[in-house]
């Protein structure tokens, strides 16, 4: 097969297709995957790339040269793949690239129960099998059948968040020509569960993996402009935008700004011990600071974690947590299977401002402590030495903190923090900076980025 290290990332596989990435490989990778996952079936799920039907066929076709029952779940989103792990408790895989534009395509994996595969625990070896070759085993082939999840997914997702008795809202929803197209009907729409008091207004519900609208990438301010628009223009009281898989969900408020993920976190937070009193919540280390404050507020214990699926996942599961979430609005929930989900978080973030009068700005206000710069990225040969050189300059401030959980973090005495992490996959320092007001995050921001650029 050959060397896939230019397709093995940290996390999942992700490539171009056909040049790194082709249904050869996805059939190698298939046949990896059943051999590591050990288990006597497993579940496939896909996006609506047009790549994607051919590569999940083929993935499939190489675990079932090992003996290995296959259920094909057909047209999903990632958490609809998760939810399908958890409930069928099978290994799966997801194929789709996300956010990235038409061209890519990958698989996310997972173990049973939608226990995270990277790295560290399992995807390394599955690349190594891949590239070696596996024969197929003397005996029986598995069997490859279909099964209708989208319905079942739907149902579950309604019956951990009741809607039913909130105020009727106004909500327009962006899902890029996404698997938010396939999802929100079937969870928000009147059929067959129910209607409920929403007026759902869609923008580009078209499954298209061509992206003909805008990238199906939220964290980009560029692609939240049309469902801005329409909120203004509809009068809407909420607006929710999904990424191409539809694992993360972004919000906009009555105004059409964009609420902070670390404001839905802390909402949900809420939601989530007052229903388990004293609970454990997981926050990644560049959530805001009024992540942690407000969930001590509350009565519940934070935990902060390094960037990423796997750590915020790890953390949930040695601790007990209830919730978890990030900057770059993944949501996980201990009730899904510690697994994220951005249509999960769009319910609470729904119930909690259908069960009041307040309007999103206001509600979300009391959650928006402190400004924060965002993710920024500048491109570096030497990540490291420049990392230093801020460590260097920034750590040795009078009352300066520095940690190494993740990347570089420093901390002053006046509130103000800053993160800086390489990039796994390209030649980039992404910056993070918070503080008590817009000018002292600005003055700390461009500071940093001086040493970084410099």
């Amino acid at each position: 097969m050959g060397d896939l290290g230019q397709i093995f990332k940290a996390y999942d596989v992700r490539g171009i297709v056909p040049d790194t990435f082709d249904s050869t490989v996805a059939r190698a990778v298939g046949a990896a995957f059943a051999r590591v996952a050990d288990a006597p079936s497993v579940v496939v799920a896909h996006d609506m790339r047009p790549s994607s039907p051919e590569l999940a066929r083929a993935f499939a076709e190489g675990a079932a040269d090992q003996g290995t029952d296959v259920v094909m779940a057909g047209l999903g989103s990632t958490d609809l793949l998760y939810y399908a792990s958890g409930s069928l408790d099978m290994p799966g895989a997801m194929f789709t690239a996300s956010h990235n534009p038409a061209q890519y395509n990958g698989i996310k994996m997972c173990r049973a129960g939608a226990a995270p595969i990277g790295e560290d625990s399992g995807l390394a070896e599955i690349r190594e099998l891949a590239e070696q070759g596996v024969p197929a085993p003397a005996g029986r082939r598995g069997s490859i059948t279909e099964k209708e999840l989208l319905a079942p997914y739907a149902e579950f997702l309604r019956s951990l968040v009741g809607l039913s008795g909130i105020r009727p809202l106004k909500v327009v929803v962006d899902a890029g020509n996404g698997m938010a197209g396939l999802t929100v009907p079937a969870v928000l729409g009147p059929d067959p569960l129910g209607a409920l008091p929403l007026e759902i207004t869609p923008l580009y519900f078209e499954l298209d993996g061509t992206f003909p609208n805008h990238p199906a990438n939220p964290l980009d301010p560029d692609n939240l402009v049309d469902l801005q628009a329409k909120v203004r223009e509809t009068g809407a009281d909420i607006g929710l935008a999904f990424d191409g898989d539809a694992d993360r969900c972004f919000v906009v408020d009555e105004r059409g700004e964009p609420v902070p993920p670390s404001a839905i976190t802390a909402l949900v937070a809420e939601r989530e011990l007052a229903v388990h009193p004293g609970a454990t919540i997981i926050h990644n280390l560049i959530t805001s600071r009024a992540v942690p404050e407000i969930i001590r507020e509350q009565g519940g214990v934070p935990v902060r974690t390094r960037v990423g699926h796997s750590f915020i996942k790890g953390s949930m599961a040695e601790t007990g947590a209830v919730f978890g979430g990030e900057h770059s609005a993944h949501y996980y929930f201990r009730d899904f299977w510690r697994a994220d989900t951005g249509m999960l978080a769009a319910l609470h973030v729904l119930a909690a401002l259908g069960g009041g009068t307040q309007g999103l700005s206001e509600l979300t206000r009391q959650y928006t402590r402190y400004a924060a710069s965002g993710e920024i990225n500048s491109e570096v040969a030497d990540q490291e030495g420049r990392t230093a050189a801020a460590e260097a300059e920034f750590g040795s401030r009078p009352g300066a903190e520095v940690d190494r959980l993740d990347g570089l973090t420093v901390s002053f005495t006046d509130g103000s923090w800053f993160n800086l992490r390489a990039s796994n996959t390209e030649p980039l320092l992404r910056l993070n900076v918070e503080a008590p007001d817009t000018a002292g995050m600005e003055r700390l921001r461009d500071e940093v980025l001086a040493v970084v650029r410099g």
